[in-house]
């Protein structure tokens, strides 16, 4: 069974948290949260790691990460920018801001040659997490079978301010039916909320299941991204073409949108950790500590 691939979208600088949140360490040993994400994959079978970057984060990359990281595993760099467009298209004049999650992936396909799992670089998902997402992906489901980790939505916000999650409908089966990207819902002394204009505010039950962007795929998904990604530069671009994002949920939208095509939902307990913010990181440094202290991970991850 082919060992699957990681990809992790760590291209992103952390506008909200004031610095390249992907290169802050978590713990006394220097530690990223991609370092316990590696770790926790290779424990649960994958082999190929696929890092999307900007080009000049490579050296610094390398040298903080990378090499402690490559005598583990293969490790390879995937370029996310702006110019990475499919044939006949260019640069909206003065657009600054990546095209997105989705963009991400598309920059890594030429990376990616069996199933495949997709995280961000900032997020702490856990042990369990890799561990469904491991099984599932070397489960030897059929092409159209494909998967992601759900949270509990009070698992996944934090008390400094806004995040941004997929919320997800889920059928009696386990099955995503459909996920609707909410960028701004904060806690509330009620459970929790979120707006699209900034004045409006709709409750959220906190039970609800959110995804984290760990995402599993069969290969043949990614045949689908660059015809999504051209539809979106064709359509939504010239609409917005400083802001317009092609979000990751579009591809497993497209997917169910098609007889056959399934996604399953892998529940997580667990506690989601993150650097969104600068006021997150005394939590992260504090759960890893404790969880190195109940022995699920070692001082030292690579010795």
């Amino acid at each position: 069974m082919q060992k699957p691939t990681l990809v992790i979208m760590a291209a992103g600088m952390g506008s909200r948290f004031g610095g390249c949140k992907q290169m802050t360490p978590v713990d006394q040993a220097g530690h990223f949260i991609m370092d316990f994400s590696i770790y926790d994959a290779l424990r649960a079978g994958f082999g190929k790691i696929v890092c999307v970057i900007k080009e000049e984060m490579r050296e610094t990359l390398e040298e903080r990460i990378g090499c402690r990281v490559r005598p583990h595993a293969d490790l390879v760099y995937a370029y996310q920018s702006l110019d990475r467009l499919p044939a006949g298209f260019s640069i909206p004049e003065g657009r600054v801001k990546p095209w997105g999650t989705a963009h991400a992936v598309y920059c890594a396909a030429q990376e990616i040659d069996g199933p495949f799992a997709i995280i961000n670089a900032d997020d702490f998902y856990g042990q369990q997490a890799f561990e469904a997402m491991g099984r599932f992906l070397q489960g030897g489901h059929a092409a159209t079978e494909h998967a992601m980790v759900g949270y509990a939505l009070e698992n996944t916000l934090t008390e400094n301010g806004s995040v941004s999650r997929g919320v997800c409908t889920v059928d009696e089966a386990g099955h995503l039916t459909d996920i609707v990207e909410r960028t701004k819902i904060v806690k509330t002394a009620g459970g929790a909320a979120y707006t699209e204009d900034g004045e409006t505010w709709t409750d959220l039950p906190l039970d609800s299941v959110v995804s984290m962007n760990l995402w599993g795929f069969q290969h043949g998904a990614l045949d689908r991204l660059e015809g999504l990604f051209r539809t979106f530069l064709t359509e939504s671009v010239p609409q917005n073409p400083l802001k317009a994002e092609f979000y990751l949920p579009v591809l497993p939208k497209y997917l169910l949108s098609h007889e056959g095509e399934t996604v399953e939902v892998l529940r997580s307990a667990a506690r989601w950790y993150g650097v969104t913010y600068q006021q997150d990181l005394p939590g992260v440094v504090a759960a890893i500590q404790a969880m190195k202290d109940a022995g699920i991970y070692p001082d030292a991850l690579w010795r």
